[in-house]
């Protein structure tokens, strides 16, 4: 099962994979950091789907199309603001993953990217956040075969090397 997670170090705007997941805030409508490279390299017309789609609350997922990017589908999802964990981050940001995943499960994907959800801006602890993200992942593939890859793509070596230690922890090595 471990074989079907990779984690990088790069560009998650680049990958040609079935969909990508987008670290989105509420409105859908574009951001910083990740959720605005999306939209810059999807093109306008991802703006234009995401206006009616009306919104995602924390927790949950909305598919669009991915337009101009290598990737098929997007796969927006809303990270919890880590408020010091009394907040219920851990369960909102586990819904994330599970919820995405589950997107993905359901437009066919076979390959999925996802970023560091929410460690950004968002302030969820690095490490808290990684084994929420790959403890979830593993749930998910340990029951559900028709995802073939999944990646975490990393902005910056900290990261990376944090992703490689809780993937250590969590699969084995």
């Amino acid at each position: 099962m471990k074989e079907r997670v990779k984690i990088i170090e790069g560009d998650i705007t680049r990958l040609e994979v079935d969909a990508i997941v987008n670290a989105a805030n509420t409105s859908l409508l574009g951001g910083g950091g990740v959720d605005g490279a999306i939209h810059r390299a999807a093109g306008p017309e991802l703006l234009k789907e995401t206006r009616q789609i009306g919104g995602c609350p924390t927790g949950e997922a909305r598919v669009s199309k991915g337009y101009r990017l290598p990737a098929r589908w997007v796969i927006h999802t809303v990270g919890p603001v880590w408020a010091g964990g009394h907040g219920s981050e851990d369960d909102l940001l586990t819904s994330c993953y599970r919820n995405s995943l589950m997107a993905a499960r359901e437009i066919g994907a076979q390959t999925i990217a996802f970023p560091s959800i929410s460690t950004g801006a968002y302030r969820f602890p690095l490490k808290r956040a990684t084994g929420i993200a790959m403890g979830e992942t593993k749930r998910f593939l340990e029951s559900d075969d028709t995802i073939k890859r999944v990646i975490f793509v990393c902005f910056g070596k900290d990261v990376l090397d944090t992703y490689m230690d809780i993937f250590a922890q969590v699969f084995g090595e």
